[in-house]
């Protein structure tokens, strides 16, 4: 049999949660399934009309001018900035605490030494104050564009909510990348302003933020006016007269009941631009419209998340990513949840950060990641054991396929083997999840790893290479029909729009993952279509053979790339992070190779196992296999902006040097 026939990556029993009287059988749900997809216009208004619109649409959805662009509630007008603050603010929600936000220092007991919390109505009197400085001295109108480039602290989700207010498209840019990324973002984008602070804190480090974004100005004149605000204090943060201005400066003889009316935007105007990498050519700059955007998003937060008044809510991504965007900030708001906020790194002081914050909080809904679940385990069980967690009643994943054994070590230690866990798939260009379990709307069976089904009103597939439906076998992720939520263009390149997305299977669009729908119907997505190795002619998924190892219990993390080979065409080399209280040896290098063999079969068995401390990792924790693969085939690393520690690279390449010597490898 071949890989392409293997029915799943792996043979994983479903649980039945009896958690909430919403429980449904998979048949129920794919009855109730197939008839929100039957008329998705008339579904999605359905879900449209929970929000509050200044104007009501003429059409759900239009094809503007041709598939694939289209305008989801033509002719609606609304306001992000409205729905996610004055709406709550006009309620009993006026003084509840929207952010929660806990600076990464500590003192000498472990405890946070900087702790924020900010009601509905100080983020409105705050946001109001920001639109009225950007409106009056700025000079920002409805259309304009900005940067914005800061660290997690609450000043970031207000100056997004301020533009918001404006009408003003903003586009965040990580603050891990360089001044060269950041100067490709900021021009492609054409921002007249960008929003800064002097640094934040990393690891019990201050990184500097002004110094990057003075090297990027240098060749990104568009930049008109610099806005800084004080995060660390830093006494010589280089300011450039008439251009540069400290953001208590901008608001100092602001009144703080300032108010601006929000701008009734039209559905499709873009509320947002963010930059994703592509496998080739500079980034693409994702534009997101606010009505169908925001009806996804009270959609899922309702469904996925099934977000309830008394609910605390931690999200652990970075504002940065889409995730942020999307879970942090608009999704959660929009529905008047209480949101946790962290700035630092997830082990500083100690492994057991999150921990802390989940028990200080009272957590009730997490949102996490793989890679994140996979570290903690290398920690070991006593970080997470010492820590009261019986807060959390909901969680889920999301960044990269789950493996299902680190999928159980989250269920026994944060949801103590009854918690709904889902596994969402979606990504920077969908807006929102599209696939997951939905206990919020009818939960069905788990199983370890899997992604779930499709939500309710999102017509997703697993297709081969002639687009045809298949079951049981790998395949193309593609969504057969529109979706709100979905982009709008790549800013400034349709055309690129439409090749990237539309193209290889015309009149849907093509996620570029791999995904095997299995016999229940469950998607099990297994990363990027371009994270494949062609072994004697069988495609094998990074996915696959990474979890066969973290599977071993020796093993916390992997990184699995294919190597050239004269024989077999491409090879499998792994490496490979072991839990705490293994010892890299022969013995062991070997024992995993068989352990492969045995999970995933013969073709799947890594050529080498290289054993390092720590893999090279994005600051939103996703492994860069690009560059581990550069280290094996000894070439230029190319653009490593998004890198959070270079000693990682520097480990690989020495660890993968000396295996070579050993064995006698050229």
């Amino acid at each position: 049999m071949s890989i392409e026939e293997k029915d799943l990556p792996f043979d994983e029993k479903i649980i039945i949660n009896k958690w909430s009287h919403k429980n449904m059988t998979i048949e129920d749900y794919k009855k109730l399934h197939e008839k929100t997809i039957a008329n998705i216009e008339e579904f999605w208004s359905s879900i449209a009309k929970e929000l509050d619109w200044f104007k009501p649409w003429d059409k759900p959805l239009v094809a503007d001018p041709q598939p694939p662009f289209y305008k989801w509630f033509a002719g609606g007008k609304l306001n992000a900035s409205y729905l996610t603050l004055d709406k709550h603010v006009a309620s009993w929600r006026k003084n509840k605490v929207a952010y929660i936000w806990e600076g990464e220092p500590v003192d000498s007991k472990g405890n946070p030494t900087e702790v924020r919390r900010l009601t509905y109505y100080d983020l409105y009197r705050e946001v109001n104050r920001l639109a009225y400085a950007m409106k009056t001295k700025l000079g920002l109108r409805k259309g304009d564009t900005i940067t914005i480039y800061m660290p997690m602290i609450p000043e970031l989700p207000i100056v997004m909510l301020a533009a918001a207010r404006l009408g003003v498209i903003f586009s965040v840019v990580f603050s891990g990348f360089s001044a060269t990324a950041l100067a490709d973002r900021i021009n492609d984008a054409k921002s007249r302003v960008i929003f800064t602070a002097d640094g934040f804190w990393r690891r019990g480090k201050q990184v500097r933020l002004k110094e990057v974004v003075d090297e990027a100005i240098k060749s990104a004149p568009s930049i008109e006016k610099v806005v800084v605000y004080r995060r660390l204090g830093i006494n010589d943060v280089p300011m450039t007269q008439g251009r540069d201005q400290w953001w208590s400066d901008l608001l100092s003889d602001v009144p703080v009941n300032a108010y601006i009316e929000p701008e009734h935007v039209e559905s499709e105007h873009p509320l947002y631009i963010l930059y994703t990498s592509g496998t080739t050519g500079k980034p693409k700059g994702i534009v997101h419209d606010t009505g169908g955007y925001l009806t996804e998003l009270h959609a899922t937060m309702k469904w996925v998340f099934d977000i309830k008044d008394d609910d605390v809510y931690w999200c652990v991504a970075d504002i940065g990513w889409v995730t942020g965007h999307s879970y942090i900030v608009f999704g959660p708001l929009l529905e008047g949840a209480t949101i946790v906020m962290y700035e630092g790194a997830p082990d500083y002081p100690a492994p057991d950060r999150w921990w802390q914050i989940i028990e200080r909080y009272g957590v009730n809904v997490y949102y996490t990641t793989p890679t994140a679940i996979r570290t903690f385990m290398k920690f070991g069980d006593e970080w997470i054991s010492k820590h009261d967690l019986s807060t959390v009643r909901l969680m889920h994943s999301v960044g990269e396929p789950i493996n299902p054994e680190a999928w159980r070590w989250a269920w026994k230690w944060i949801g103590r083997n009854e918690i709904p866990f889902g596994s969402t798939w979606w990504m920077t260009e969908t807006g929102g999840i599209l696939v997951s379990h939905v206990p919020g709307w009818g939960l069905i069976p788990l199983k370890p790893g899997t992604n779930g089904m499709p939500i309710p009103g999102v017509d997703a597939d697993v297709v081969d290479d002639e687009g045809k439906s298949i079951q049981g076998k790998r395949g193309y992720l593609i969504i057969k029909k529109p979706w709100p939520g979905m982009p709008l263009t790549i800013w400034g390149d349709p055309s690129r729009f439409v090749n990237v997305y539309f193209s290889k299977f015309p009149g849907v669009f093509y996620a570029g993952d791999w995904a095997i729908k299995d016999d229940d119907g469950y998607i099990w997505v297994l990363g990027r279509a371009d994270e494949v190795i062609k072994v004697a002619g069988h495609r094998l998924g990074t996915y696959e053979i990474e979890s066969a190892l973290i599977s071993h219990k020796a093993v916390a993390e992997a990184a699995v790339v294919g190597v050239p080979d004269q024989v077999k065409g491409e090879v499998p080399v792994a490496f490979v992070v072991l839990r705490s209280g293994n010892a890299p040896s022969d013995e062991l290098r070997k024992e995993l190779r068989v352990w492969v063999r045995q999970v995933v079969g013969p073709i799947a068995e890594p050529s080498n196992i290289i054993f390092v401390s720590k893999l090279p990792k994005t600051r939103s924790g996703k492994i860069m296999r690009r560059l581990v693969r550069q280290v094996v085939m000894n070439q230029p690393l190319g653009d490593a902006t998004t890198l959070e520690d270079e000693t990682s690279i520097d480990e690989a390449k020495k660890a993968y040097d000396e295996l070579r010597k050993e064995i006698g490898s050229t």
